[in-house]
């Protein structure tokens, strides 16, 4: 069964098509791969499969529920069963690391201040960040901002969790550090992944199965286990996995 769905889904800024037609759907407990060139359109995908930019055309089904014919509450509701973590990680700079995993919590949830730090605890610890509770996100590495913001991404004990270039910005021994970290996420929590990332050592290294949009003919062209499509995938999608592949 589908956990997420996108169906015939058309991504337009005005009449300027971005991507048309995709056409795939996520399962239960699957690192998903959105992949492409910059300018592809992946972000575009995430804010439309997040609820944040309504399709020109086509659906993005959650549990068979489509986000885009609910009311504003229903909306809110389904996408409170999302954990998001952005290209810049977004962390408030103002609050300190504890205070930005608690905020979700503050936010969503009646439970006492207590358990609510043990919970922000034990994520942190999850990421391998839990003598960090009292720092400031300033004093961090930028391979530990994109942990605490995949830590707060997770606060709510999300079904799905979508990732925006987690890697972008991280040196090599970092992003693997990363690929490590949503493998174990996955095996231990259950946790469905989708990631959306042009770094090809990371799709081969998480990945169950990646989706290529394709940024001239501007639809998907590709979906499939990684080295199936490094094999026997279309020519542009061959070429863009071997060109970018660490050696």
């Amino acid at each position: 069964m589908s956990l997420l769905a996108v169906q015939h889904l058309t991504m337009a800024w005005g009449e300027r098509v971005i991507q048309r037609d995709l056409n795939f759907d996520v399962h239960p407990g699957e690192v998903f791969v959105v992949m492409g060139a910059s300018g592809s359109g992946k972000s575009s995908l995430m804010r439309h499969l997040l609820g944040l930019q309504a399709p020109k055309a086509g659906q993005v089904l959650l549990n068979n529920t489509d986000l885009y014919a609910c009311t504003p509450d229903e909306l809110a509701r389904l996408t409170r069963s999302f954990g998001v973590m952005f290209q810049s990680g977004a962390l408030w700079s103002s609050m300190t690391v504890g205070e930005n995993l608690l905020l979700p919590l503050q936010l969503f949830t009646h439970w006492p201040q207590r358990r609510m730090r043990e919970l922000a605890r034990f994520k942190l610890a999850l990421v391998g960040l839990d003598d960090c509770f009292d720092a400031m996100p300033a004093e961090l590495s930028g391979g530990m901002k994109k942990r605490v913001a995949i830590a707060r991404a997770l606060m709510l004990d999300p079904s799905l969790l979508l990732l925006d270039e987690p890697a972008s910005g991280l040196d090599p021994i970092n992003a693997r550090r990363l690929d490590e970290l949503l493998l174990n996420l996955r095996e231990h929590l259950g946790t469905t992944i989708v990631l959306i990332t042009h770094s090809v050592d990371s799709i081969f290294a998480v990945a169950d199965r990646a989706l290529f949009l394709d940024d001239q003919r501007h639809t998907m062209t590709a979906l499939g286990a990684p080295r199936d499509l490094l094999a026997h995938g279309p020519t542009r999608v061959q070429l863009f996995l071997k060109r970018t592949l660490t050696p």
